[in-house]
């Protein structure tokens, strides 16, 4: 019997938002050792030392409170391992020391706990980890900014990753000329590690599968742990749950598969899929969608847009998960 997924409305209470700021089961085994730099990208071997390097204080006691905290981020394109690195660090220094969290959930914690309250839970930390850093929009722009600042002021050290160049976030997303005070004050708190190198889910290539047939989404939907959903019916219950919460609204999910798909209306619709596609992939689900192909569920007018590498990461790992569908499905 498949899992009903339309519909899940999750509550996650205040108290159990810090307990969760951990990584996904995706990187639960995430370490420096299993990071495999590329020998072609020399980028991706310093990236692994500067990690491990801003982690070497952390290791031996809890830092000090003397002097600001420092900030690293780690900046590259989509399947280069940056999740990876930042999840080893969150596992190395352990979860008394360090907690790791997408910069919605960091958002998320600030509304339901209040600022106050949120900075100080997070300033008990020696190390703030936030994966998939943007500021895509100005509220958003000035609690971040605010949150780092004062965090660093106490001590913390922060480490981030991001498809953006600090001293760029928001850029061709909102006005952001209209808050280049506070995006220079997130971007004065980091030391800037870039990472290259293809993607290496797939070394350059989005090689989807073909829509998979209406029997293989059934199969898929009957198989363990399977959920099914109509494309329009998943759109319109997303706008009914918040991005903070879609990890709870997906858990138990260990395959989606998805009928009647067709290319997204507007870009509020796009952003929640991203969302959708991300805690999908953190949790290792697999994909199943009939109807149009995946590669077209984003317009042309979207991929030429402001969030075009959001847009280009959710195919990346939608290709993964459809692939890993293929060997979830039972035989029809």
């Amino acid at each position: 019997m498949s899992i009903e997924l339309v519909g899940r409305r999750p509550v996650v209470a205040p108290e159990d938002l810090i307990a969760g700021l951990v990584p996904p089961p995706h990187f639960g085994q995430a370490s420096f050792e299993t990071y495999r730099p590329d020998p072609m990208h020399p980028s991706q071997a310093a990236a692994l030392a500067a990690v491990r390097a801003f982690a070497s204080p952390h290791l031996k006691r809890f830092r000090s409170r003397k002097g600001a905290g420092v900030g690293l981020y780690l900046d590259g394109g989509f399947g280069v391992g940056k999740t990876h690195l930042l999840a080893s660090l969150a596992h190395a220094l352990g979860p008394d020391k360090a907690v790791f969290g997408t910069f919605v959930e960091y958002t998320n914690l600030v509304g339901a706990l209040g600022f106050i309250a949120a900075r100080e839970a997070l300033s008990q930390f020696a190390v703030v980890c936030i994966d998939e850093f943007e500021l895509d929009d100005p509220g958003d722009t000035l609690i971040m900014a605010r949150l780092m600042r004062e965090l660093t002021d106490a001590g913390v050290c922060v480490a981030a990753t991001s498809n953006t160049l600090p001293d760029a976030l928001g850029e061709g997303r909102f006005a952001a000329d209209d808050f280049q005070r506070e995006i220079q004050a997130v971007a004065r708190v980091f030391d800037t590690v870039r990472i290259d190198g293809p993607d290496y889910r797939h070394r350059g290539d989005l090689d989807f599968p073909p829509p998979a047939s209406d029997a293989a989404v059934a199969a898929i939907a009957a198989g363990a742990r399977g959920a099914l959903a109509s494309w329009p019916a998943l759109l319109a219950d997303l706008t009914q749950v918040h991005p903070s919460r879609y990890g709870a609204y997906v858990d138990g999910v260990g395959a989606l598969a998805i009928t009647d798909v067709a290319p997204l209306d507007d870009q509020n619709q796009a952003l929640r899929v991203v969302a959708l596609v991300d805690r999908l992939y953190d949790r290792d689900a697999a994909v199943a969608a009939a109807g149009v192909p995946l590669t077209e569920i984003f317009t042309p007018e979207m991929m030429r847009g402001g969030y075009r590498k959001k847009y280009l990461r959710a195919l990346s790992r939608l290709a993964a998960m459809s692939h890993a569908a293929i060997a979830h499905a039972r035989p029809v």
